[in-house]
Formats: structure tokens, C-alpha cells, sequence
């Protein structure tokens, strides 16, 4: 997907670049994940693989949503609105990115707070030690993009859905 100019091109830029590092996160997880394999091979697993493979993922799934909301790349029903009128499919579509912004809304609003109690309960992963809260704050940056493209096809959704 390609960014123009102004507001929405640059949320298109910063949103495809999200999903690009997060593509790059989960190519680490595999990395450690495949030096773990080879270690134990010859006895020297990668102490704390599956902490930092559950981090690593939840981060790079959460990276992905912004750009899966901007494409339209969501799960649909499109069974339900294959007899539908372009207009109908139009409006169920902007009902769709509405939702999205309110879902995205709420996650960073309960995230937030989810974050805070880890870092106020100091909760940290087993064998690292690496402290839980630190992975909820690309989490949350990925929510707020999540937000703004939400946001960006609710304004392309109501424009196509005015002009008909």
C-alpha cells in the first residue's frame, strides 16, 4: 500500500513500517528459537528461548494489526454480502472500521493499565528476568497505530459510502 501526501499518506508510511518491524521481530524469534534447537544439539540450549519467542510474538501479532485493519486484510463474512448492494457492503464496511476504532480504544485504555500493575507488582519472566511491563509498550504503540488506521479507512469508508 502505497502513501500519499498529507495525513493519511503518512499514517500509511508509519503504519507499513510498524508491520515491516514487527516482520523483523518475528524473524529474531525464529533466530533464537533456531540457535536454541542447534545449542541443544551439542548440549547449550538458549537459556530463556520461550520467554523471549512469547514476548517476541505477542509483539510482532500485535504489530500487524495496524497494517491488517489499513488493507482490509480482516477476517470477513463475505458469505453474508455476496447478494448485497454495493451501498450496503459500503456501510457495513464503515461499520466495521468504527468498530475497530472503539475495540482499538478500549485495548489501549486496558493495556495501559495492565501495564502499569506489571510494573507495580514487578513481575518479570522466569529465566531472564526481564521485566513483563516492557513488552506491553510497543504493544500499546501498535494499538495507538491500530487506532489511526482505524481511523484512516473510517475516513475513506465514508467517503466511498457518500458517494454512493
Amino acid at each position: 500500500m502505497k502513501g500519499g501526501p498529507g495525513f493519511t499518506g503518512i499514517a500509511i508510511q508509519i503504519i507499513t513500517y510498524w508491520a515491516l518491524a514487527g516482520g523483523l521481530v518475528l524473524l529474531l524469534v525464529v533466530a533464537v528459537n533456531m540457535a536454541s534447537i542447534i545449542g541443544a544439539m551439542f548440549g547449550k540450549p538458549f537459556p530463556g528461548d520461550f520467554e523471549l519467542t512469547e514476548m517476541g510474538v505477542a509483539i510482532a501479532v500485535f504489530a500487524f494489526l495496524p497494517y491488517c485493519q489499513l488493507t482490509g486484510a480482516n477476517v470477513s463474512a463475505d458469505i453474508f454480502t455476496a447478494g448485497a448492494s454495493k451501498r450496503l457492503i459500503a456501510f457495513f464496511t464503515l461499520l466495521g472500521s468504527l468498530t475497530a476504532l472503539g475495540f482499538a480504544c478500549l485495548l489501549i485504555w486496558r493495556m495501559y493499565y495492565g501495564m502499569l500493575d506489571q510494573k507495580e507488582y514487578g513481575y518479570t519472566t522466569t529465566i531472564l528476568q526481564i521485566p513483563h511491563w516492557m513488552a506491553f509498550v510497543p504493544i500499546l504503540i501498535s494499538l495507538a497505530l491500530l487506532a489511526l488506521a482505524a481511523l484512516v479507512t473510517l475516513m475513506r469508508d465514508t467517503s466511498a459510502l457518500s458517494k454512493g
